[in-house]
């Protein structure tokens, strides 16, 4: 059984458990609308995952929460404030973001590019503290990329970059992190190594975490709250075990699923697929 979305909450009950709050917005892209009328609540010091069919809309409500997309219509909320009133500074400070597509600027170190993590933080009479060197070395740890301080950032794999901007993100040390398709390029070792990483975040510092994910298994083991979405609407919110079901996946995804527990881990197993028909590939 899942939750259906629902109406606009209350903005003074939602403000108090929420870390970023939509209310009746609508994103487009492009010139294209993509969200209509959307609202969603994430709370706050929890690890939050949107998932839903390529194109749905997941990673526009995300950079909307960065204010890096501004709605067309409808309010968006940080911490009870509307960000629309916030210095860009001020949410750096609450608020960092590990994009999809990074550009990484020529020539830089791994130790330069994650220091960067730090310029929110820093005013034109701020110099380098103690405080910020332990932040970044920190992050170069929970990274898993101390070794490579040194190396130009263009000589590595796309795993290994991936895993230097997630330190540049940590090191920025804000009270939410939002990640977009964070396990993109990562072999299966780091995905669940940065999955721990974020769920750690929730459980030990109370940060609130949240990342647009595809892989429905991960999203079900390690998010405490899902958002499902579906042609640039929400579907469905709520615990993955109160949300997931084969209706549901079979409904947003289009694929016909059965779901079993082993080890108390929902497992979600394909028992229809499409099967292409490649004979015109043929001479």
């Amino acid at each position: 059984m899942h939750t259906p979305a629902t109406a606009s909450p209350d903005s003074s009950s939602a403000a108090n458990t929420s870390a970023l709050r939509t209310e009746n917005v609508t994103l487009s892209w492009d010139k294209h609308v993509v969200s209509t009328d959307l609202s969603v609540d994430i709370p706050a010091g929890k690890f939050t995952a949107i998932i839903g069919p390529n194109g749905c809309g997941k990673s526009t409500l995300l950079k909307s929460c960065a204010r890096i997309l501004a709605p067309d219509t409808g309010s968006l909320y940080l911490h009870g404030h509307d960000l629309t009133h916030l210095h860009t500074k001020e949410i750096a400070k609450q608020l960092a973001l590990l994009p999809q597509s990074t550009i990484t600027p020529a020539d830089i170190t791994v130790e330069e590019l994650v220091r960067r993590g730090r310029f929110p933080h820093h005013n034109w009479l701020h110099q380098w503290t103690k405080e910020d060197t332990r932040a970044v070395d920190a992050a170069l740890s929970a990274a898993s990329v101390k070794e490579l301080t040194h190396k130009r950032v263009t000589d590595l794999s796309g795993g290994q970059r991936q895993r230097v901007w997630l330190a540049m993100v940590l090191a920025q040390n804000t009270p939410t992190v939002l990640l977009d398709e964070p396990t993109t390029f990562l072999d299966i070792a780091h995905q669940y190594q940065l999955l721990e990483l974020a769920r750690s975040l929730t459980t030990q510092l109370n940060r609130t975490v949240v990342a647009v994910l595809h892989d429905l298994q991960q999203a079900v083991r390690y998010a405490d709250h899902l958002i499902v979405m579906k042609n640039g609407s929400v579907v469905a919110t709520g615990s993955p075990k109160d949300v997931i079901s084969a209706e549901l996946i079979s409904e947003v995804f289009n694929i016909t699923v059965r779901t079993t527990l082993i080890d108390d881990q929902l497992i979600v197993i394909p028992t229809e697929l499409p099967v292409p028909n490649v004979a015109m590939m043929q001479d």
